[in-house]
Order: structure tokens, then C-alpha cells, then sequence
């Protein structure tokens, strides 16, 4: 009996040690992986995009390198309808570090002082009619933003909604662990992030950008991703038809601002 229970706990104890390090991995991921704040500004005219624009290029995208932040995104569209929407995109370590990011701007008189114009606008000259934001956490097999190689370029913002929460996780699942993100970078595609927004408007959905050197290239990576024999492959599998996983795709063309960082 004695031989017997020393056995088992032999072999309880060697599983528990082999199981492990699988969960230490999982829980490296996740506190890894970033988190995304995707800024949308709704502007009225020219003089608005130019009072936010200088706010960023003179005041935020400073104040955010002086505490560490190295890669703010901003970019206005490649077609708009009317007057440009102003895209902003800032990564964070996690959720504590925006928080202390926040309260770190509040204290810092250069970043006050120098965005005075854009933060204490009046209510009859406002800087912008709204910012509609977002917060997003980074897929675990693309935890950290990846910065292309600063030449001319366009950038797609897109976004997959999905009916469930439940459609929305699964959508992920086929992007982290059935190879879709594998199938992006392979083609050429450059993606930027990729991330699951936990904070925000038309919840459940995933966002995510990639990059193109032209209008072009665009169609042409497009068509060879549809193509592309294991995408065919991951996108036929039981439970990973889009048409169950995904009602509605938005993609927005992008420009980057000659003071972006991304």
C-alpha cells in the first residue's frame, strides 16, 4: 500500500511539475501583451484639424516620449467624405501603466502649458466636435506593436464585428492558434497590431491594421490572402466559417501624419 501511495504521489508530482511551465508561458503572455488606445476625433473644419494636429505634434506625442511611450500613431484618411476624421493610435505596457501615463500628464507643466490652446478650448471655439475612443488588448501570438519602416505607405484599419461574444472570442482563436496571423505575415501584409477591444463602442470586435506601399499593393495582397491555399483551408474548418464569426468588416485607408511615429 505504502509502495502504491508513493507511486501515485510520484506521479502526481511529475505531472504537476511538466503542466507548469505551460502555465507560467500563458501567464507570460498575458501580462505581456499590450494595450491599445485608439483615439477617433470627428472634426468640423480645417481650423479644428489643425488645432488637435498641433496639439499632438507640439505638446502630447512629446509628453508621451518624455514617460516613455516611443511610437504614437496618427493618421488622417486616405478618402474622406467631407472633413477628415483624425486617427490616434497609443500603446501601453497595461492597464496600470495608462493609468499612471494619465496621471503622469496631469503633473507635467510642459505638456499643460504647451496643448493650453487644444485643452482648455472654449466651449464657443472647441478643439473638436468628439472623440470617440477604444481600448484594446494585443492578441497573444501578436502581443507587441510592430512599427513598419518609415517610408511613404498607406495603412487599413480594419474592424470585425461579430453577433456574440462567444463569435467574437472564436474569431480571435482562428487569428492566435489557427494560423491567420501566420498567413498575414507571410504574404507581406505588415501588420501593426492586432487587438481585441474590451473598451468601446460596437462591441464584440476585433481591430487590427496592416500596411501597403500603394492602392495597388493593397488589391494585390488582398487577392493573394483569398487565394491563399491554408487560409481556404482555416476558413472552411468546422466552426470557422467568417459568415458565423463575423457580421459586419469595416476598413478605413489611413494616412500617417508627417509627425506620426507609426
Amino acid at each position: 500500500m505504502k509502495r502504491r501511495s508513493f507511486v501515485k504521489t510520484s506521479l502526481m508530482t511529475g505531472t504537476a511539475v511538466m503542466a507548469a511551465p505551460v502555465v507560467n508561458l500563458a501567464m507570460v503572455k498575458a501580462e505581456s501583451a499590450e494595450f491599445y488606445e485608439l483615439r477617433v476625433y470627428t472634426l468640423k473644419n480645417s481650423m479644428q484639424q489643425k488645432l488637435v494636429e498641433d496639439f499632438y505634434s507640439k505638446a502630447a506625442i512629446p509628453a508621451f516620449n518624455r514617460l516613455g511611450i516611443r511610437h504614437v500613431g496618427v493618421f488622417t484618411e486616405l478618402k474622406p467624405v467631407g472633413q477628415t476624421k483624425l486617427f490616434v493610435l497609443i500603446p501601453y505596457q497595461n492597464l496600470v501603466h495608462f493609468n499612471e501615463i494619465l496621471n503622469q500628464l496631469d503633473n507635467d507643466k510642459a505638456y499643460q502649458q504647451k496643448g493650453a490652446a487644444y485643452l482648455t478650448a472654449p466651449a464657443t471655439e472647441p478643439a473638436y466636435e468628439r472623440i470617440e475612443s477604444s481600448m484594446m488588448k494585443a492578441f497573444a501570438y501578436a502581443p507587441k506593436m510592430i512599427v513598419p519602416a518609415g517610408r511613404s505607405r498607406i495603412f487599413e484599419l480594419r474592424q470585425y464585428q461579430s453577433a456574440s461574444e462567444a463569435a467574437g472570442k472564436k474569431k480571435i482563436e482562428m487569428f492566435n492558434d489557427q494560423g491567420e496571423i501566420d498567413i498575414f505575415k507571410r504574404l507581406g501584409f505588415k501588420p501593426v497590431f492586432w487587438g481585441e477591444t474590451v473598451i468601446g463602442p460596437l462591441r464584440p470586435n476585433l481591430t487590427y491594421m496592416v500596411t501597403f506601399d500603394n492602392l495597388e499593393a493593397k488589391d494585390a495582397h488582398w487577392k493573394s490572402f483569398i487565394d491563399d491555399p491554408q487560409w481556404k483551408k482555416i476558413s472552411t474548418a468546422a466552426g470557422y466559417a467568417d459568415a458565423l464569426l463575423v457580421n459586419k468588416i469595416t476598413s478605413t485607408l489611413l494616412l500617417p501624419a508627417v509627425y506620426s511615429q507609426v
